[in-house]
């Protein structure tokens, strides 16, 4: 009956389509290219627009902050946490440290601000770490608390006020010139320099996760923190570190968003955190821990910017776009939750 069953039309294909279906859900980066693919060629068809150099650049451009973002929350969410006080880390260490430079030290070199904008969010990003360890409390929640403490410093000390004099340096910064591009129609397309930082801090985010000690610490906590701990792994430092360094890129982040916008408000960066979010687990990272990839979060970030930057082209209402963003992370959610079920 097997033989039988074997020769039958079709038979043979069953087999290597269930393969390429496990396949295809063992590996979310292909799904979330699959997406940016699938909404590209869309969109370009009812736009031809789509395709001009300008808008690709203005989508690098725009994939950066979040880009950093992503990044940051990828190992938090490696390690089984959750962290949404990234922005309010990010707007305070970017006014800070403009304001502080401005007054004092107007003069100081793009590279040292990005070193103290570094700094100051690594600070902040390992306190959150040691008080989610210590408190032994949901990350989620000890985030949410220090997110609305920032804020509510903010608000109080610096208000609602936009800050525009920002230091030569860090505007210098911001319309330095990676390619230049002149279209048809006499316009003229740039991509800025700062699109290498997120190159770089995504080539460093792949070495730590996949070439060091505590990359494997990392996925090891998130997998089972039980299991991690008699191993041998410090919880602790592993917790501290994962907060620290999305800490550190979103102070990064901060000075770069101020640097391409050329002010400082402190409240602009604020109700991006669920798009960020969104877009590290459309990249294949679980919420529950121990999985994540830097392309799969960078494809992730790609396809969440694309949908609510460019679908206005094809005709689709602003007020869509989360619809849509929500819809491809239920289609994720479940084909990743086949993979942990396999």
């Amino acid at each position: 009956m097997t033989d039988l069953a074997l020769d039958l039309p079709g038979a043979a294909k069953r087999p290597s389509t269930a393969r390429a279906l496990r396949w295809l859900i063992g590996h979310p980066p292909v799904i979330t290219l699959g997406l940016i693919v699938l909404v590209s060629l869309v969109v370009g068809a009812i736009s031809p627009e789509f395709w001009q150099v300008s808008n690709l650049f203005d989508m690098a451009r725009a994939s950066v902050v979040s880009g950093l973002f992503g990044l940051g929350v990828l190992i938090v969410l490696a390690t089984g946490g959750l962290d949404v006080s990234f922005t309010a880390i990010a707007a305070l260490t970017m006014y800070v440290i403009t304001k502080t430079v401005t007054d004092y030290a107007p003069g100081t070199p793009i590279a040292v601000i990005l070193a103290c904008g570094a700094a100051g969010g690594a600070l902040i990003g390992a306190l959150n770490g040691q008080l989610v360890h210590s408190l032994k409390a949901p990350s989620l929640i000890v985030t949410i608390g220090t997110q609305y403490v920032i804020r509510g410093f903010l608000l109080t000390f610096i208000g609602t006020g936009l800050f525009m004099n920002i230091p030569l340096s860090m505007e210098a910064f911001g319309k330095y010139e990676l390619w230049r591009s002149a279209a048809g129609n006499g316009s003229i397309a740039i991509l800025p320099a700062y699109v290498l930082v997120l190159a770089v801090v995504s080539v460093v985010t792949w070495w730590i996760l996949n070439r060091t000690l505590i990359g494997r610490a990392v996925y090891a906590v998130g997998g089972s923190p039980a299991i991690a701990e008699r191993l041998g792994y410090n919880l602790r430092k592993v917790r501290v570190f994962a907060f620290m360094y999305a800490g550190l890129l979103a102070g990064i982040a901060g000075i770069i968003h101020v640097s391409s916008n050329r002010l400082a408000n402190p409240f602009d960066l604020a109700g991006s955190e669920l798009d960020v979010i969104a877009a590290v687990v459309l990249g294949g990272a679980r919420i529950t821990g121990g999985s994540g990839s830097v392309i799969g979060t960078l494809l992730g970030v790609v396809l969440v910017t694309l949908i609510n930057n460019v679908l206005i082209l094809a005709g689709v209402p602003s007020t869509w776009q989360k619809v849509i963003v929500g819809i491809f992370i239920v289609l994720a959610g479940t084909l990743f939750a086949l993979r942990v079920s396999r």
